[in-house]
């Protein structure tokens, strides 16, 4: 008896981590999502268990552990064309019925820095943690809130950033450290703060010498990722012109690879002992060998692939294969290990989102609103469907269990069968 109680309450355990979604892409920062009997079709209310409108505006992604949902908002005010004031929201809903269970107003601003209006003053995803969810709105400030009570436990407003047109990396969380990434026009730093007290444990400027002295083209937007490696753990963090990894214990520097661009939003991801990186926006995909030490450029990049490659939607690694929808819409399969690329095909719309693997589809939004359903097949792009929700989609899609969770313009939906 001692046994298969023991047995259930793994099983148990097992179950409920399959069933969290904590941070940006997922459990795994990878986009891959366990979750099972989510249906491929739906409509704004058919396949809807329930929908809840959202004030203001973000592009941040729903995220979850348990019970409580968790996203950021933040409402505008102006003349239509110049944000006077802007207030800052962490909010969480109940994930079975949606209903609003906290909604904390964490900053206010008068004139703040310029956001451009493709963008949002609240598209970094949070990241939740037992009682507690991280509250990140680039420079505009940080917070630790109380995930039970939805009080403060600390702030942070000193970590400055013009980000010029607003922020979009997320926090991550790394055993003690919640890791920020601040590559803005004037400055480019990552910066591992003491989760439990907000306390700075290092920070680590860029120290890279761009080709361009124009703080435009010195912006990023990328989540970093920690990766082992020989048994190590690396902190991988794209900037623009290049991608550096640190040792996140004390941000001492490992390695640093030049691949240029700039603009970075992709997640990077570790598959088939390569790690997967993007050069923003002038498109390239590149593949890289860890391992070696300083500057790896040359000895390092194990292929190349520089055609129609996504600037903002991040890569799925499935099985042995691939896959990304690029900004303009190209879907194409690689094989992991060669860059080789198997198929390519264009679908409607341009994308921002970042895609997920659920069950052997790939769940990817447009900004329009149509959200694309295709096979993960590495024989050939078959659609699965393509629904059209009433407003346009900005932010990555999230599911667990049995429900896929997606955030429009104006509304979180929860998508599952009845």
């Amino acid at each position: 008896m001692l046994r298969s109680i023991a047995l259930l309450l793994l099983l148990a355990g097992a179950a409920t981590a399959a069933d969290n979604w904590p941070q940006f892409r997922g459990p795994n920062g990878d986009g891959i999502s366990t979750a099972k009997n989510i249906p491929t079709t739906w409509t704004d209310t058919e396949n809807v268990r329930w929908k809840r409108a959202i004030h203001g505006k973000g592009w941040s992604s729903p995220v979850f552990t348990d019970n409580e949902i968790w996203l950021t908002t933040a409402d505008e005010t102006g003349d239509g064309k110049t944000v006077s004031h802007v207030k800052f929201f962490a909010i969480a809903l109940d994930r079975k019925s949606g209903i609003v269970l906290h909604d904390i107003p964490l900053f206010e601003e008068d004139k703040p820095a310029f956001c451009h209006p493709f963008n949002s003053y609240a598209s970094p995803t949070p990241v939740v943690e037992g009682d507690r969810a991280y509250i990140h709105f680039g420079s505009h400030g940080t917070a630790c809130v109380n995930a039970n009570n939805g009080e403060t436990i600390w702030k942070r407003k000193d970590l400055e950033c013009n980000h010029f047109r607003g922020p979009g990396s997320s926090p991550i969380l790394w055993n003690n450290l919640l890791i920020l990434s601040f590559d803005g026009f004037d400055q480019q730093y990552v910066v591992a703060l003491e989760k439990t007290t907000g306390k700075t444990v290092w920070k680590k400027d860029r120290e890279i010498k761009y080709k361009n002295s124009n703080g435009d083209y010195k912006k990023a937007y990328s989540t970093p990722q920690v990766i082992d490696v020989n048994g190590a753990p690396q902190l991988i963090s794209p900037a623009a012109e290049q991608t550096i990894a640190y040792n996140p214990k004390d941000g001492e520097e490992l390695w640093r690879v030049s691949h240029g661009g700039m603009n970075q939003s992709i997640r990077p991801i570790l598959t088939h002992g390569l790690i997967i990186l993007n050069s923003g926006h002038t498109g390239n995909l590149l593949a890289i060998k860890p391992g070696k030490l300083g500057d790896i450029t040359k000895d390092s990049i194990e292929w190349k692939y520089e055609k129609k490659s996504p600037s903002r939607p991040s890569v799925l690694a499935v099985k042995d294969h691939l896959y990304m929808v690029s900004d303009n819409g190209i879907a194409t399969c690689l094989e992991t290990k060669t860059g080789k690329r198997i198929w390519e095909e264009r679908v409607d719309g341009s994308f921002s989102a970042s895609p997920i693997f659920v069950d052997g589809n790939i769940i990817e939004p447009n900004e329009a609103g149509k959200v694309h359903v295709f096979a993960a097949d590495p024989a050939k792009f078959t659609s699965v469907s393509v629904n059209k929700m009433p407003d346009g989609i900005m932010a990555s899609p999230a599911a667990a269990g049995d429900t896929l969770y997606l955030r429009t313009k104006s509304h979180l939906y929860a998508i599952g069968k009845k």
